[in-house]
């Protein structure tokens, strides 16, 4: 069964996912909207299909069964809302939106239409951290203790100048936490399970935008590990992500999304590594191996096919965002806060 695609964005993540869709066997690429219509017309003649100049005709098309979302982050649940009222699948990229308020409206709305909905988190695909979340669920880092996660990244000026959305709160939703950082707010998550509090501070050191280009944060985990969390886009000349996890059984290295370093008490064998690497890039938005993006949409086609929830769901995707809206709340309010339900329960006593 072909499961046909269509495109919305038709900037540099769209073209990402294009490429990554041509190496989905039984994929095909059928339809792309975005406000330039130059450049979804650039897409289609690249890619095949038809571009489209309005989105309420691109949601027409037919035959189409998933819609592809890679507009500006406070677009994206407005443009999969409007395809899951459709009756079509919806994969999102990264954040799912930049409020839990709208990404709880668009969760509604795919359970309503009895859609798909999954959000572009390519850690969740890499082996070697597939290895990881496998070793921790088994035991084998023992009792999480410690977490120090560092995004030192650097974007030049011109990627916020060339820009009408990036470093904006309408539609970036932030900055070096919302955009580049909530990889490593997913992943932490993932293998390490919820955050109950969180102190944060930002600052925009660098760049001239209207968002933080720096952020610090100490979290809290609901086990009872503690972790720190340092993103930026100010660190010239870009370094790799690292991420260090401390258990009651020993220590465990991420670099990008390889585990460089095992030390437990009891070894185990080495996680299944592949040459380089899909995680994003610390000096430029630009995905230039698109493995990672493939395997998610290799999933998300198995999702579909099969009934099975995918990598990353709607209600997954709220969980990064979530954190990282109590972490602004936090810089904002010089103090630490709780995360998500707590989180409304003691406002609602302040008021």
């Amino acid at each position: 069964m072909t499961v046909r695609f269509g495109l919305v964005g038709c900037g540099n993540v769209s073209d990402t996912h294009a490429r990554a869709a041509r190496e989905v066997p039984d994929v095909e690429l059928v339809a792309y909207w975005g406000r330039d219509p130059a450049k979804a017309s650039a897409m289609a003649q690249r890619y095949g299909g038809n571009a489209y100049r309005d989105l309420d005709g691109f949601l027409r098309h037919r035959p189409m069964d998933v819609v592809l979302v890679g507009t500006p982050s406070g677009l994206h649940a407005e443009h999969a809302q409007a395809a899951a009222r459709q009756g079509l699948h919806v994969l999102v990229e990264k954040p799912l939106d930049i409020t839990t308020a709208r990404i709880d409206g668009l969760t509604a709305e795919c359970d309503r239409a009895g859609v798909k909905l999954g959000v572009i988190y390519q850690d969740r695909a890499a082996p070697d951290l597939i290895w990881l979340k496998q070793l921790i669920a088994e035991g084998g880092l023992g009792r999480p203790i410690l977490a120090s996660a560092r995004v030192p990244w650097y974007r030049p000026p011109e990627y916020y100048a060339g820009s009408r959305w990036r470093g904006t709160w309408g539609l970036d939703g932030g900055g070096a936490l919302m955009n580049q950082g909530i990889h490593t707010v997913d992943l932490l998550l993932w293998l390490l399970g919820d955050v109950d509090r969180v102190y944060a501070a930002t600052r925009t050191a660098l760049h001239a935008i209207a968002v933080e280009d720096t952020a610090v944060a100490c979290l809290e985990f609901a086990s009872g590990a503690v972790g720190t969390l340092e993103a930026t886009t100010a660190a010239f000349p870009g370094l790799p992500r690292r991420v260090e996890l401390t258990g009651s059984e020993g220590t465990i290295v991420v670099e990008r999304d390889r585990v460089v370093s095992v030390q437990l008490r009891t070894p185990r064998d080495a996680p299944p590594h592949d040459e380089g690497s899909t995680s994003p890039s610390s000096t430029s938005p630009v995905v230039s191996d698109i493995r990672g993006h493939r395997r998610v949409l290799q999933d998300f086609v198995t999702a579909i096919r099969m009934g099975t929830a995918p990598l990353c769901d709607g209600r997954g995707g709220r969980r990064s965002v979530a954190l990282v809206e109590a972490m602004y709340r936090s810089a904002r309010a010089g103090a630490a806060v709780v995360v998500g339900e707590r989180e409304r329960v003691l406002d609602a006593l302040e008021r």
